[in-house]
């Protein structure tokens, strides 16, 4: 197995020129007026001191180890399609998905959050833009005649009538403002992904509790079929009793075989009641106003999926790609500390109109002020390396909690993989168990019928039917469970296109005024905000967005067969780097 290189690339950065990088990384003033002319292709000349920002790239296995019948044997470019849950042809899962999609709370939170995230960048953004402001005040004041030390003559009462106007602008020479607007950039198009996955959840929540619901209908049929053969056993040992043929224990074994079942069906139906209630409040539904009807066949799900290989489950995972925008983030934070060791630069300018009557616009009456401030601090006891030395900290957090997130995104995929092909086997080597058992329970009936088994040979062989009838049901609705599982460990047909780019996170224009309730959608994430609407659609919980389809005749159907930096030790260049930590495939010490 070859290992191969895997490179997340990020498309969508603000172009920074190498020589503009050259004079701010060297901090040298003479390199200034140059440096300017160098950085021209941003909104305001200026250095950017951030670190050239590269995800990180590791090194992948071209395969997985794990197989499945779930899987095709040849790899694929091939994603996992976004409404993967039609893969199971079961038009009550669909329509549950959907319900779920469209009025769920937490997702709507979700999208609200992604929201918040887009103007926090848009407040962000508006530092490096000048600053206006205009006041107006006017103010009539009288003093005692007998103020202590007023001179004679004196009025003794002042009216005043000010208008003023106050700009100012700090000029964003180090990007400071500018790494801070683009981190948190970054920081929605982590909401955006966080968006993602918090869609994929839920609807892996759904199919998985509607899985363990049908499974559980499977299993209270079983037991009702039992009964019904425990009753007719009951009956023809009472029958035998009554002859003198049969004693109190067998009717004491029979009866206590029937109670019993009797006590499960009891515990299968309040488990199958906590499902569904469960299914009802991810539909922003209360569960009494909720219910899926019952069937008695669980039917198995017999499809491929595209093979994902593991070079491209980087890009096709939310919570990968939430986790490389954190780094993104940090490494914008370095640039943000650096700034700290270059001087602030302000310019201010203040004038107005000032009488004691309303003759303002008289020339005498004007007056104003400006001028514009220089400052660097010179020493403050560490506290700038020490912020330095913390951002590189945090960036270096990022990166291990990065390969922390892709590495255990390759344990989901192995995991499930295997649980599926294992799963597979077992359900049909169970579904032989089951026959083998069925035909003992019956040639045991005939047999105790006629006198040549007893009553604990006939007991025995029922209970074994039950029993291997159930495992084999909780065996495929663990398959079930477990297919769903593997598909949100393939990202469920999410990509990392679908992120939102940068130029898509801003909300609003800087002079727009209308239109503001809510932003364009972006990354194909929308909120409704409209109050009475809201009102309407979300606060009926006894009523659901979709109208939910009757459940087709599923008893009828058959089965369907359907290196930034030197991870090992500090560094603070980013050319320092090695691939120790990012050879997913090879480990460090042999």
């Amino acid at each position: 197995m070859t290992p191969t290189m895997t490179n997340l690339r990020r498309k969508k950065e603000t172009p920074i020129s190498s020589f503009c990088r050259s004079s701010a990384r060297y901090g040298g003033f003479l390199l200034v007026a140059a440096g300017l002319t160098g950085c021209a292709n941003l909104p305001f000349p200026a250095f950017d001191l951030s670190p050239t920002y590269k995800p990180t790239e590791f090194v992948v296995p071209d395969t997985w180890e794990g197989t499945s019948d779930f899987v095709k044997a040849t790899p694929s470019d091939d994603a996992v399609r976004p409404d993967w849950w039609k893969l199971y042809d079961d038009p009550v899962l669909n329509n549950l998905v959907e319900q779920a999609i469209a009025a769920n709370p937490d997702l709507q939170a979700a999208a609200e959050r992604f929201i918040q995230a887009r103007n926090s960048m848009m407040k962000a953004r508006s530092q490096y833009f000048p600053q206006l402001g205009f006041g107006f005040g006017g103010s009539n004041n009288r003093q005692s005649d007998h103020t202590l030390f007023r001179a004679p003559g004196e009025p003794d009462s002042d009216t005043q009538v000010l208008m003023n106007g106050i700009a100012s602008w700090e000029p964003d020479f180090w990007s400071k403002l500018r790494n801070a607007a683009q981190a948190k950039i970054y920081r929605a198009e982590e909401r955006a992904a966080d968006y993602g996955l918090a869609r994929l959840i839920l609807q892996a929540e759904v199919a998985t509790n509607y899985f363990t619901l049908r499974g559980l209908d499977a299993q209270i049929a079983i037991y009702k079929q039992s009964i019904s053969l425990y009753n007719y056993s009951l009956d023809v040992v009472m029958t035998q009793f009554e002859g003198k043929i049969a004693s109190n224990l067998d009717v004491a074994r029979a009866q206590s075989l029937l109670f019993a079942t009797e006590s499960k069906l009891a515990l299968m139906n309040a488990d199958r009641k906590v499902a569904e209630q469960s299914i009802a409040i991810l539909l922003n539904l209360a569960p009494a106003s909720f219910r899926i009807e019952p069937v008695d066949i669980l039917l198995s799900a017999r499809f491929s999926l595209p093979q994902t290989v593991p070079s491209t489950l980087l890009e096709r995972r939310p919570d990968i790609a939430a986790m490389e925008r954190q780094m993104a983030q940090a490494n914008r934070g370095i640039g943000i500390a650096r700034a700290a060791f270059f001087p602030d630069v302000a310019i201010r300018l203040g004038g107005g109109m000032e009488d004691s009557g309303l003759n303002l616009l008289a020339l005498a009456n004007s007056f104003w002020a400006y001028g514009s401030s220089f400052s660097i601090p010179l020493f403050q006891g560490g506290y700038r390396r020490a912020q330095l030395q913390q951002s590189w900290a945090v960036y270096r957090e990022t990166e291990n909690l990065y390969r922390s997130t892709v590495l255990n995104a390759f344990r989901e995929v192995e995991n499930n993989l295997t649980k599926t092909h294992w799963m597979t086997i077992a359900a049909e080597r169970q579904d032989a168990a089951v026959g083998a058992a069925r035909t003992t329970q019956n040639l045991t009936m005939d047999l105790y019928k006629g006198g040549l088994a007893t009553s604990l040979e006939l007991i025995y062989a029922q209970l074994g039917t039950l029993t291997a009838s159930i495992d084999s049901v909780q065996i495929k609705t663990d398959l079930l469970r477990s297919s769903v599982a593997l598909i949100r460990a393939l990202g469920g047909g999410w990509n990392r296109d679908q992120l939102p780019a940068d130029s898509e996170i801003q909300p609003f224009g800087i002079l727009q005024y209308t239109n503001l309730d809510k932003p364009v959608p972006a990354g194909g994430i929308d909120v409704n905000a409209d109050p009475a609407d809201r009102n309407i659609k979300n606060n009926n919980l006894m009523k659901p967005l979709i109208p939910l389809e009757p459940d087709r005749d599923q008893n009828a159907r058959g089965n369907k067969n359907t290196n930034l930096m030197k991870p090992l030790a500090p560094y603070r260049d980013l050319s320092d780097r090695n691939y120790k930590n990012d050879n997913l495939s090879q480990v460090l010490v042999p």
